[in-house]
């Protein structure tokens, strides 16, 4: 297996050196990172043609007034049980 030297700026290297184990070599703490790492998000990235954009923006919109909705619905619910609360204390202070 052969060796290629590359450049890479101060700060990387620093990056590097904090997280290189005191029984690794960089080559070691590279191939660790990078087995780590689980894939890169951007791969895929700009790939959808634009009738699939319009019909993921167009789900993304649904979802989100369906949740607006259900929250406003819960919200409007919980006042509602709770001025019922507050109405039965209030007639039972009054008894």
């Amino acid at each position: 297996m052969g060796t290629k030297t590359i450049g890479i700026k101060d700060d990387v290297y620093e990056r590097l050196k904090a997280r290189k184990r005191e029984d690794e070599s960089f080559t070691d703490v590279m191939n660790r990172l990078l087995d780590e790492t689980k894939g890169d998000w951007r791969e895929g990235f700009g790939t959808l043609d634009a009738d699939e954009t319009a019909e993921l923006e167009e789900l993304a919109a649904q979802s989100r007034e369906r949740l607006h909705g259900g929250l406003v619905n819960r919200q409007q619910k919980a006042l509602h049980e709770l001025s019922n609360v507050e109405a039965e204390e209030g007639s039972d202070e009054t008894a």
